[in-house]
């Protein structure tokens, strides 16, 4: 039987686990170790799989981030040829034999790697063709090669997805509908989550973000510029806002915002100004260890969130994590989390006092 290390331990990981591997799962890798234990498995640094002291068969990468973690196996010599990368790298790595690939991986996880390297000739599809052409009798239906559109990546994908994306949106947006409101104010959220959401509900939104906005909806009026220091809104004139994965980007340039290394705190210090006493505030930001990722975004520990809004009462903590939603979480619980948020958001509900 195979014995198979898992480098990774979120989402990703989960799914590999649930599609079905073909052989004994004996542990998990992370490349910056946090865990000591995973799903009833032991958690390996890099260093103690490099030490050879840990015997297994093979390397599955179920991990987004696959090209950094080629970086790493290239850097500590572990061998390629016991690697599987699920998600391209800079060209297809590792394994690349499709009778070891179908063996290790199962059918469900095979089809995943064959859908993330487009090799549409090894999959299901060239069978399901040939079953299609044996059976079909209506000649305006044949198969022709002209028209033919390969989807191959969809056979085993769930019914959608539940990310953090998803909780978040729906915990603000419960929020908000629960509190009567008929105005909303935001800056720069999801218009295809989130806001749809409360234009669903009849609740009129004003919306501002620094980037274009790809049409006109009803019941939404949008304001392009940047939101920095809001003088597009009269001071204590709004009763109900929210910045959902939105103030962490402020002044790193990523949106073709102007650089600015404070320009989330003076948002944070704007938002308090614009808020009528009595308000509800909303917002979510990826917390863990304090640090910027340029150009994408900072990570906050959340008592830096609390103590930035000292105009604000915190009613409720809660977070997003690995696509699951967590309820009234401490709010020192995450300070020590290495991933720096990149899976886990605060959820910060404030009223202006």
């Amino acid at each position: 039987m195979n014995r198979i290390l898992i480098w990774g331990t979120g989402m990703i990981a989960s799914q590999v686990m649930d599609a079905g591997l073909s052989g004994e799962i004996i542990g998990f890798i992370e490349t910056e170790k946090n865990k000591e234990v995973y799903c009833g498995e032991k958690v390996y640094s890099v260093d103690e799989v490099v030490a050879d002291s840990i015997i297994y068969d093979y390397i599955v990468v179920a991990n987004m981030y696959a090209a950094a973690i080629y970086d790493v196996c290239m850097q500590k010599k572990i061998p390629l040829d016991k690697v599987i990368f699920l998600k391209p790298v800079y060209r297809e790595s590792g394994i690349t034999d499709a009778t070891i690939l179908r063996n290790v991986l199962g059918e469900k996880n095979y089809t995943i790697y064959c859908a993330s390297y487009k090799k549409i000739n090894d999959s299901f599809f060239i069978e399901d063709r040939k079953g299609y052409e044996a059976l079909n009798k209506r000649k305006q239906f044949e198969i022709k090669d002209a028209y033919l559109y390969p989807v191959i990546e969809d056979k085993y994908a769930p019914a959608g997805t539940l990310g953090n994306y998803f909780w978040q949106d729906l915990w603000a947006a419960k929020h908000i509908l629960a509190n009567g409101v008929t105005k909303h104010f935001d800056i720069g959220s999801r218009l295809d989550g989130f806001i749809a959401h409360l234009l669903a509900a009849n609740i009129d939104v004003t919306m501002i973000d620094v980037r274009e906005f790809p049409g006109e909806v009803e019941g939404l009026h949008t304001i392009v510029d940047d939101a920095t220091l809001l003088h597009q809104v009269e001071d204590e004139s709004s009763t109900s806002l929210s910045a959902l994965c939105s103030l962490e980007h402020f002044g790193l340039g990523r949106y073709g915002d102007p650089i600015d290394p404070e320009a989330c705190f003076k948002c944070f210090a704007s938002i308090q100004k614009k808020m009528k006493q009595g308000g509800h505030l909303y917002i979510s930001v990826p917390i863990g260890k304090e640090k910027v990722h340029f150009n994408a975004h900072r990570c906050f520990f959340p008592q830096t969130i609390v103590d930035a809004f000292e105009q604000m009462k915190l009613l409720e903590f809660s977070c997003t994590t690995d696509g699951k939603i967590e309820y009234d979480v401490k709010l020192h619980k995450y300070d020590d989390a290495v991933d720096d948020g990149n899976y886990r958001y605060g959820l910060f509900h404030f009223i202006k006092k």
